[in-house]
This record gives structure tokens, sequence and C-alpha cells, in this order.
């Protein structure tokens, strides 16, 4: 059968509602979005490539870069490269690590001028990094002053390098984001083809959306901007509380469909509802048990990857390029974190679970608690073979909500042979507060403020397993 029949007949899902209370905001216009830009034939530009300067990079033409599946130097040329850094043109050549370690003894002009020139380099180092605990040794043992001059000359590398600690990495990701607007906007100011101009308005309203996203209200918890690939269609995270202080951290996953453009501000408005509702519960507990008076939590509104859009729904490939780089997410709170290490929580949504637990299964991290919902599998057949500690895996399915057991990419979280504990979203009250609670109804319902799932999402991420409500 069609993959597309199987988990979606778009037409019938968008009337039908449900998708839940949220699907204004998220699904179906997304859809047409995508069916839209195949129409209008704008073509998403590819990773190595990026947004400011014109879509071939956005610190400029990038011409002249070796190509990566083209000849690579062999070790003897390697060494030579790598004991003369005086030519940063060579430094793409180098692996992660040694490419960070020559990046920090060049002069701050040779520094922007090798991101300007290499913006493949730039991606390969994003998305393939080396592993959070070696950058967080490295940037630890670099002096003050180069790791200013790197946060300034090189903020698409600093702020996006898990292990990184958040405040740099905000501040880094912050001044790309105010770079690559500028630089679009002068850009298009200028006039260029039809063609460009609706490419390069394409990505300034993506980088709008994230602008727009990390403004809030007085009184609203503070938000850091912890990730901004500025390439492509954009990954970025946002944090809502303090990442770095926080006690406990739940890092918001999301499934197909979901693009920074499209989704970015909701997401972070969902992430702030739970961050929200942690703190509530916090003080509601901290009557009972002395040890959670203080205690803080901080929420992560996580779009750090391609999600499948309709061309490749079926394919898995957008899911394991994200369990890469969400396992380098969590290991870069780990790395940061070492001598206060938060209680970590995962909460995954549709093809974000089939990611999440891609990575749980192939040990690229752990973390202290897991919630499914609206998952369509994976190929993991049991909860123990996640790494997550103390069996904290959490299923949940609503009513009306076309993807749940269909098992699309293998095995069905929600059977009961696969053992995770049953996560309770129906309409119910809370056994605690004695508040109502509504029942999520729809792929995304599970996102609605004062539903049960949300108060569960609550509990999972401090820890409070016996409070979540099982069915």
């Amino acid at each position: 059968m069609d993959p597309f029949t199987v988990l979606f007949d778009v037409a019938a899902v968008s009337s039908s509602g449900v998708f839940g209370g949220v699907a204004a905001a998220f699904g179906i216009h997304e859809i047409s979005n995508q069916i839209a830009a195949m129409v209008v034939g704008i073509v998403p530009v590819t990773r190595g490539e990026s947004v400011v300067g014109g879509l071939s990079s956005p610190y400029g033409s990038g011409a002249g870069i070796l190509a990566y599946g083209g000849p690579q130097p062999s070790d003897v040329a390697l060494a030579s490269i790598y004991s003369a850094p005086s030519d940063p043109a060579l430094l793409f050549r180098l692996s992660g690590s040694k490419t960070l370690d020559r990046l920090t003894v060049l002069s701050v002009s040779e520094v922007a001028a090798f991101v300007a020139g290499n913006p493949a380099a730039v991606s390969r180092l994003l998305v393939s990094p080396p592993r959070a605990s070696s950058v967080a040794a490295w940037w630890a043992a670099i002096p003050s002053s180069a790791q200013k001059k790197l946060a300034t000359a090189a903020p698409v590398v600093v702020g996006n390098l898990d292990g990184v600690p958040v405040a740099v990495r905000d501040r880094a990701n912050r001044l790309t984001l105010t770079q690559a607007v500028t630089q679009l906007q002068a850009s298009i100011d200028s006039g260029a083809g039809r063609a460009k101009l609706i490419e390069k308005r394409h990505h300034l309203n993506i980088l709008t959306q994230v602008a727009k996203t990390l403004k809030h209200s007085s009184g609203e918890p503070d938000r850091q901007l912890l990730t901004l690939d500025p390439s492509g269609e954009v990954r970025a995270a946002i944090v809502v509380g303090n990442l770095a202080t926080a006690d406990y951290v739940s890092y918001l996953v999301p499934g197909m469909f979901f693009t920074v453009q499209g989704q970015m501000y909701d997401w972070t408005v969902i992430a702030q509802d739970l961050q929200v509702q942690h703190s509530e519960w916090l003080a509601t507990l901290a009557g009972t048990d002395s040890t959670l008076a203080g205690k803080t939590a901080a929420t992560v509104a996580w779009i750090g990857y391609q999600t499948p859009g309709a061309l490749d729904i079926a394919s898995l490939d957008r899911a394991e390029s994200g369990a890469n780089l969400l396992g380098h997410a969590i290991q870069g709170i780990r790395a940061t974190r070492a001598e206060s290490p938060p209680f970590v929580s995962l909460i995954t949504h549709s093809y974000g679970s089939t990611a999440a637990m891609m990575e749980l299964a192939n040990g690229g991290m752990t973390v202290d608690a897991l919630a499914i919902v609206g998952s369509p599998g994976s190929a993991v057949q049991s909860a123990s073979d996640l790494a997550v500690k103390d069996g904290n895996v959490f299923v949940g399915e609503a009513a009306w909500d076309p993807v749940v057991n269909t098992a699309f990419y293998g095995s069905d979280p929600g059977v009961s042979a696969f053992g995770a504990h049953r996560m309770d979203v129906a309409a119910a009250t809370d056994p605690i507060t004695r508040q109502s609670l509504a029942a999520a109804v729809g792929h995304l319902g599970y996102f609605d403020i004062g539903t049960t799932a949300m108060r569960n999402f609550a509990l999972i991420g401090l820890n409070q397993s016996a409070l979540v409500s099982s069915r």
C-alpha cells in the first residue's frame, strides 16, 4: 500500500479535525506549503550551502572547495597541513577536532576568511562534530582571548558546538542570526533575479521566525538560542529557562512536517507551557518533599534536524540524521553539566520518537526518561533495548490519531509486549490537584494546555514516574 495512504489521507485528515486543537498551528498548512513549494519550483538548499550572501553561502561563495566524495589527502599530506596552519584554506581537509585546534591559532581575520570561504567545511563540522566531551575539554583548555576571538569571528561554528557553554552558544547564535538577517535583507534590497529573490525571501522568513520566537514578555522564563544552523531549511533549538543551572531538562523532539519556519514559534510556546507546568509541580510537590524546594526546570524546543516531508515520509534517512544530531545534543548537556548533571528527559512525537529510539538503541545517548506519543514505530523491539534509566519509558496514544498502531517503521511501542508504561492521555481528574483534564485528540492533541498528556509529560520530566497516570 502507498505509504502516504497508510499514514495520511491529507484531504480527509484536514477536514476531520483529527490533528487536535493545535492543528492550525502545525500540520495542515505545512503540507500546503510543501506542495506550493513544489509547484513554484523552490528547491531547498542542500547542506553545505548557507543562507547569507546568496544561497550558496551566507558568508561567501565557497568556490573551489573539495567535494566530500572527491580524492582525500593522505596521512602524510594531513600531517603537513596540520603542522602548517598558515594557510587557512587547507583547514577543510582536517577532521573536526583538528579543525577546531587550527582555528584556535589563526587570527580573527583568518578565522573569518576561512568560515566565509569554506561553507562546506563549516557544514561538515556542524553535522559531524567531534564528541561533545572532546569539545568541552578543548574549550576549557584554550585561553579566554581565543574563546572570544572564535565566538566573534566564527559564531556559526561556536554556537552549534555541543560541549560549548550554553551562554556562549546563545550569544554566538544570536550574532549569527543578526548577521544573517542583515545580509539577506541587504541582498534583497539591492535587487536580484526573480528566482533568487524568492529564495532569499524564503530564508529571511525562516530566520525572522527564529528572531520572533526569541522574544518573550516580562515575567516569562528567559529564552536561549541553543542551536542555529542557517544552511538549507535551517535547524534551530530554543531553550525556555536556564539550561546551565536547571535541575530538570526536557527536550521536545518533533516529527514529520515540522519546520523552523512553520513551527518554531508554536513549538517553543508548547515548551514554555511545559516549563511552567514543571515549575508549578515542583512548587506543589515541595510541600511534601523538601528535597524539591528551590529546584528548577528548563525545556528545549528542539527542531535540530530536518524532519521528513511529503516526498520522503517513507524513508528513515531523516530519522538517522536526526538521531545522530539529537545524540550530540544530549551529549552536549552531559558534557557541560558534568559536575551538576540534571535529570534529562525526551518528550518525543511522531517521527521524532522513531529518531530518538534509534539513537537510544544504538548507544549514542542515555536519558533519564522517555515519553513517546503519536509514534509510527521503530525497529526497536523492546523498551529494555533503549538506553533509558530505570525503565522510565512511557507511551501514549490518543483517540483519532491516525499514526499510532501503524507500526509503519517496525515495532509498535504501544503494544504491551514492547514493555513501556502505558501513559494515560484520556480525559481525567488529576488525583492530586483535582483539576479536570482534557483528552488528547488527534495526532497533535497531546500538546494542548490542560490535557492529561501535558500533565503526565510534566511529571515524567521531574522524575515523578509514580505520579504519572496510566491506562
